[in-house]
């Protein structure tokens, strides 16, 4: 995998990750700029995406909207408020998806969310992002343990942390709202740091780059 830099590791600012490349795509810090991307991704996915993503009821926005929403996204990654990830295709030409590493869950953890566009599902893409950061988590932000919450109804959904080894800890009932606002149930998947011998998450092959480009050694 490669970079666009040619900066050494030595030189690197590190935490946190602005840019994370694996085998089939690459996860970044969304930039304004690719506002119109992520408009039309949402809008090819709207009927995809209302049935398990609450913000998808205000969809579509307005591209004005949307670079709004890009800014305050950045703006918090570059305050270590929270990071949120865009879902790239290889030449960074097209958004698949979203993704990103939340602090909403307390001290020392951070919690992978996702949605993958709906030309995209079905090819285990929400895997292979979610094994990325879930080892950037590790390594570049060095959290003791990473969460994946869902709704068990969502099936796809719930396959992405059983497929990683991460282990179902809790069934919430009644704790998470759906689409429409009403009260939905909610599992939570856990993977602690010394857990991830023996996973897929240990093979992913992943390379990560930090604010001026420099990778960020994972090992």
């Amino acid at each position: 995998m490669t970079s666009n830099s040619s900066a050494q590791p030595t030189q690197s600012a590190q935490c946190p990750a602005y840019r994370i490349e694996t085998e089939r795509m690459v996860l970044r810090c969304w930039q304004p700029s690719d506002a119109k991307a992520l408009l039309d991704a949402v809008s090819l996915s709207l009927e995809h995406l209302r049935e398990w993503m609450p913000w998808a009821a205000g969809e579509p926005s307005s591209l004005e909207d949307k670079i709004a929403l890009l800014r305050r996204w950045r703006a918090a990654f570059d305050q270590d408020d929270d990071y949120v990830f865009g879902i790239f295709s290889p030449d960074e030409r097209e958004v698949w998806g979203g993704s990103g590493l939340h602090k909403r869950i307390g001290a020392n953890a951070l919690e992978i969310g996702y949605w993958i566009r709906a030309d995209r599902i079905n090819r285990g893409l929400a895997t292979e992002a979610s094994a990325a950061l879930t080892k950037v988590a590790f390594a570049v932000n060095k959290v003791d343990r990473v969460e994946i919450h869902c709704d068990p109804a969502n099936v796809r959904s719930a396959s992405v942390p059983r497929k990683l080894g991460f282990v179902q800890e809790a069934l919430l009932r009644r704790r998470g709202v759906g689409p429409d606002g009403a009260p939905v149930d909610t599992m939570i998947w856990t993977v602690f740091s010394d857990q991830l011998d023996g996973t897929p998450i240990a093979n992913a092959r992943v390379s990560a780059y930090d604010i001026v480009g420099s990778e960020i050694p994972l090992d």
